[in-house]
This record gives C-alpha cells, structure tokens and sequence, in this order.
C-alpha cells in the first residue's frame, strides 16, 4: 500500500499526455490499495491560474479519476519552502548566483569534465565576495543555489530500472525569492506522505537534485516509477498545438470522455479495438510491472476515430 499523487502544474489545460500520465499515477496508488492526492506545483505566479486548476480537476473527474483528501497548492506552503532553504543553507553548501540565463546556457554548452552536458558548471561558486560585491551594485538580483560538489545519486525506477548521474549546483530558491522546484516538490511529498511519485520521464534527471536535497533535509524519499511521454509524429513531446488533444477540443469535435479513456487504455494494453472500459476495469487489468517503456507516439487525428 503505497501514498502516490499527481501534480500538475495550472498553466493551462492538461492534454491527452497529461492525462495518461494521470491514469498511470492513479493506477499506481490504487492498485496497491494507496491513497492517491491532487497537488497543484503553481510555484509560477506568472503563469498559475485558478480556472485551470478548475478545468484541469473537471477533466481528471470527467474520466474517472478521483482523489483523497484536500487538494493542495504549492502558492500556500511558502513557509515549508522557506524553512527547508534555511536547513539547507546550514550545510554551507548554498551560495549567490548572478548568472543571467543567456550566460547559463552558453556556460553550460561549454565542456566541463565529469559535468554532464547542460549541467550547470559553478561559474558563481568561485566568485570573491568583492565580485559578488560588484555584480550586486550592478542590479543583479541573485538566485541561490546548492553547491552539489560532484556528488552522483542513484535510484532504482519501477519503469526504467537502475538510474544514476551526478549532480550538478542546481537552484534552490530563484532570483525573486521565489522556492524553487527542487526543494519544493521534496519537501510536500515528505509533508504529504507521498511513498510512491508516478510521473514523466522528462523529470528522471532531476530526480538525482531531489534525492541530495532530500539527503541534506534528513527526508527518507518516495519511490519512483517514471513513464513514458506521448510523443507527436515527429517524435518531439506532445504539445496543445499538435491538434485537438484536449478535453475540451476533443468535446467541441464529438469525441466522448469514454472515448478519451478507450485509446489512453489503448496506448497501456489494457483494451482492445472497441472497447470503452471505465477506470475500474482497467484496474482490474493494470499490472505495474507492464508499464509500456517506450513513449506512445500519437497522431491527434487517431483521437477522432472511435477506438
């Protein structure tokens, strides 16, 4: 029996992707007899909004996915974020970054020994604290980030098997104050009692940077079964403008939320042509262990043709 969630962010409204992903982290809690959670990450006030936080819980109704408890938002847990930045910058490993991103990115295209490709090289580490003087005078607002000293992390995913990388210094609190999502999502699966994190692959490689923070917070970590994205005909993540891959689009065209569930259930084996099962037939079929590994790769006409 294992505590899972799903965690969404409200940037808008959630796609066929999404939504698989949100039936195998419901099936994942369910079939083992867990509790399942609907946390909002609206870290982004920018972006964040209330009625997509309402469309997006609509949906996930609409298919017949339910959850336990109060749902919960990342805007209203500042202060759990605040508290774990200051254990963390009690480890001494914190320091400023005055790094602009257009600098990240050519700073971290350049070659760096062990550091993986992309990885964020330490440039702000070596700064003297009249440089970090300097650049403050300048108007640069810093972020902070956790010095990772090269440390590598490695973890047994229930989908992709053994999974390990070292760490590169990674941000835990952004350059307007704001916690950043590293520290965040460790600290609510803790609070929450998440035992088991079902979500994308895309987020595998920071999966390494929540298990450090987890370390240096004395924070025993969930498992974690990472699944496949739905990929569109060129190969490239699943996006809104890849077609009518929403509910509400695919409502507008005639297509029935069962009809959604039938080829979400497709792209699982767990139906047949023809089929429309609901959400309990299906977890009457899931078996965790025959999780799809490769990504589904879906042409958005597909949606319309009754499954």
């Amino acid at each position: 029996m294992a505590t899972g969630r799903f965690a969404p962010s409200p940037t808008g409204p959630l796609h066929v992707g999404n939504l698989r992903t949100a039936l195998l982290a419901w099936l994942f809690a369910r079939s083992s007899g867990g509790r399942h959670l609907l946390r909002f990450e609206d870290l982004d006030a920018a972006t964040a909004r209330p009625e997509h936080e309402a469309d997006q819980q609509r949906d996930l109704a609409t298919l017949g996915l339910d959850w336990d408890g109060e749902v919960v938002r990342q805007s209203d847990r500042f202060d759990h974020y605040r508290d774990a930045l200051r254990q963390l910058d009690a480890t001494d490993r914190i320091y400023p970054c005055y790094c602009t991103r257009r600098e990240i990115r050519e700073a971290a295209s350049a070659p760096h020994g062990d550091l993986p490709d992309g990885a964020y090289p330490g440039t702000c580490r070596r700064l003297t604290a009249a440089e970090r003087r300097r650049r403050e005078a300048s108007g640069r607002r810093p972020a902070l980030r956790l010095r990772a000293d090269g440390e590598r992390r490695r973890f047994v995913d229930r989908v992709l098997g053994p999974v390990e990388a070292m760490v590169d210094d990674f941000v835990v609190q952004r350059g307007d104050g704001t916690p950043a999502y590293q520290v965040a999502v460790v600290v609510d699966d803790d609070t929450q009692g998440v035992e088991e994190v079902v979500r994308g692959d895309d987020l595998a490689g920071s999966t390494p940077r929540q298990l450090l923070v987890a370390e240096l917070l004395g924070i025993e970590p969930p498992t974690y079964a990472h699944v496949p994205l739905a990929l569109n005909r060129d190969g490239a993540r699943l996006a809104k403008r890849d077609g009518a891959v929403t509910m509400t689009e695919l409502a507008a065209v005639g297509v029935e939320s069962s009809e959604v569930l039938a080829h979400l259930a497709r792209s699982l084996g767990l139906s047949g042509p023809g089929e429309r099962p609901t959400v309990a037939d299906l977890l009457e079929r899931f078996d965790p262990a025959a999780v799809p590994t490769e990504p589904w790769i879906l042409d958005p006409d597909d949606l319309l043709t009754p499954p």
